[in-house]
């Protein structure tokens, strides 16, 4: 049976939808050994589809799991420049996952990776506005009236950004510490904002994701999900069309 591409890739736990579009768009998909184009069907039974050259199969088992990035890592499988990625941290990981979502190359923290094309796809679509919240060290002291715009919502570039939740956690000399709860991926999207209330990132960290926590989680290290975790994160990000039952 014919289906989308992106859609396709995401069923063999090659990325989620959406990261299977870049990839499309990257040159790096081929279909009978023709470059692939955003909107093309094809039938995996049939077709021949590579990614980066290898032939795709069918997933194995779902896998979930949840990775603890350190700092100075991409948030990806490869690099085309040798710098450390995510899957330097994947020792003895059976089987071919992808993170869902990104931290950025200086951000470190909770990242949830998974070979469910389906079940990324729905974590990262914002009709579903999932809680991530981060762990941030700012330039200078955060005031009462830099917290209310950043609850409000800020302007950036490609538009508002949804109201946050801002905690102040502690100050020092020269420095605060907040957490913030955010319902949205835009890119950067902490760091811009902070820096639009004039207070720059030095440290951001994401502690936990729609419920799911780092624990006691190392810089490096990763988890598996446990069945009732995963069964407890498809009910919330869709119920209607994921089952509930855990691998």
């Amino acid at each position: 049976m014919e289906e989308r591409l992106q859609k396709i890739l995401a069923k063999c736990g090659i990325a989620s939808r959406r990261q299977a579009e870049e990839m499309i768009l990257d040159g790096m998909v081929t279909v009978n050994g023709a470059p692939a184009v955003l909107g093309m069907k094809a039938d995996l039974e049939r077709d021949h589809i590579k990614v980066g050259g290898k032939l795709i199969h069918t997933a194995e088992q779902k896998v979930y799991m949840i990775l603890n990035k350190p700092e100075k890592c991409l948030t990806t499988m490869a690099d085309s420049e040798g710098r450390p990625t995510v899957k330097d941290f994947l020792k003895g990981v059976k089987g071919q996952v992808f993170p869902v979502g990104r931290l950025d190359y200086n951000s470190e923290g909770l990242l949830i990776l998974t070979n469910d094309g389906d079940l990324a796809n729905a974590i990262l679509h914002p009709s579903h506005k999932i809680p991530k919240t981060y762990l941030v060290k700012v330039d200078g002291f955060l005031q009462d009236q830099d917290k209310a715009k950043l609850e409000k919502g800020i302007k950036l570039e490609d538009g508002m950004t949804a109201p946050a939740k801002v905690k102040k956690i502690k100050e020092t000399e020269a420095n605060s510490w907040i957490e913030m709860t955010i319902y949205e991926g835009k890119k950067r999207q902490i760091r811009r904002m902070l820096e639009r209330v004039g207070h720059p990132v030095i440290k951001l960290k994401r502690i936990k994701i729609n419920g799911l926590s780092l624990g006691r989680l190392e810089p490096g290290d990763f988890r598996y999900l446990t069945p009732e975790e995963v069964k407890r994160l498809k009910k919330e990000v869709c119920p209607c069309k994921i089952s509930d039952k855990p691998e």
